[in-house]
């Protein structure tokens, strides 16, 4: 099991509500229906559960269709070599529908920065696309906190600036993914330094360990899941990257994203979702993304202030 030296709350920057139209408009994908692969769709748990279903708003259940935003971040949502999304959230996205017995749509929306503003809009009833929770996002809407998430740096591989901690990132190039708490810590950071950190905020992730990958960025200040599946699965062009396993900052929850005034499917997502914990269904998912450590006993919402800080 992952040990997480030092607590920290995790959280994502608010989204205003200015730019809903304009992020709305700036999606990124089609609408992709997601099926469960055999493997999702044999495990215990993963089955019409028509009490949920019944309990799901009324317009859902009339069109038969939950609309969801992501974004990329591998392991978490990503696209396959043919194109299709995968991943711990397309595994989820596809068994909840099973579940609730309606078909899920979901849609990249091209940058994390869009997640909140779409569901504001109400363009899409939920997210699944692993946002960092924070007590000020859920003044906003509520999120369903459904995995961990601890943060650390990565570099190009072999570590060649022998970075050890946040301070050895000030006078270096870093990218970070805009409006991420990730981003606020390098920011936090950089406001200690004699050499401020030169900040590379790019609208994607995948362009932002691209960046490391080519020598853009000396490096990124990450989440722990996608780190550690880069590190062992290499994509993409340019030199390989790697996490720094001993530099693990902070640890809180990753949320789906729902309307504040949409109780009823926020209900019965948890309760689809805890069906899937407690019968083994959700391991299964975690541990075919190797990351097993970071599941959740229990589905909270709203629940980051219980995350302590040292």
């Amino acid at each position: 099991m992952m040990r997480i030296q030092k607590i920290l709350k995790a959280g994502v920057a608010g989204a205003m509500v200015s730019l809903i139209a304009a992020s709305a408009c700036a999606a990124g994908g089609a609408a992709e229906k997601m099926t469960p692969d055999a493997d999702v769709a044999k495990l215990p748990g993963v089955v019409l559960t028509q009490k949920l279903a019944d309990g799901l708003p009324p317009s859902i259940k009339s069109s038969g269709v939950l609309k969801v935003a992501t974004d990329l971040t591998p392991p978490i949502s990503f696209h396959g070599e043919d194109g299709k999304l995968i991943g711990i959230d397309a595994d989820i996205a596809a068994a909840l529908g099973v579940i609730l017995g309606v078909d899920v749509e979901m849609t990249d929306v091209g940058a994390g920065a869009a997640i909140v503003p779409s569901i504001l809009a109400k363009r899409f009833d939920i997210s699944i696309s692993g946002i960092n929770d924070d007590p000020e996002l859920e003044k906003q809407v509520d999120v369903i906190d459904y995995m961990y998430d601890a943060t650390t740096i990565m570099t190009i591989k072999d570590n060649p600036l022998a970075i050890k901690g946040m301070e050895d990132l000030c006078g270096k190039k870093v990218a970070v993914p805009v409006g991420t708490f990730q981003a606020k810590m390098v920011e936090a950071a950089s406001a200690k330094c004699a050499t401020p950190v030169n900040i590379m905020s790019i609208p994607k992730m995948p362009d932002v360990l691209q960046a490391v990958r080519t020598g853009r960025a000396d490096a990124t200040v990450n989440g722990y899941a996608t780190s550690v599946y880069t590190t062992e699965h290499q994509t993409g062009n340019g030199k390989g990257l790697q996490a720094l396993p001993d530099i693990r900052l902070a640890i809180g929850y990753l949320g789906m994203l729902t309307a504040k005034d949409n109780p009823q499917l926020r209900d019965s997502v948890v309760a689809a979702l805890q069906q899937m914990v407690d019968s083994g269904a959700y391991e299964t998912i975690m541990k075919k993304w190797s990351l097993g450590p970071l599941a959740v006993k229990t589905v909270k919402v709203n629940d980051a202030a219980s995350m302590p800080a040292d």
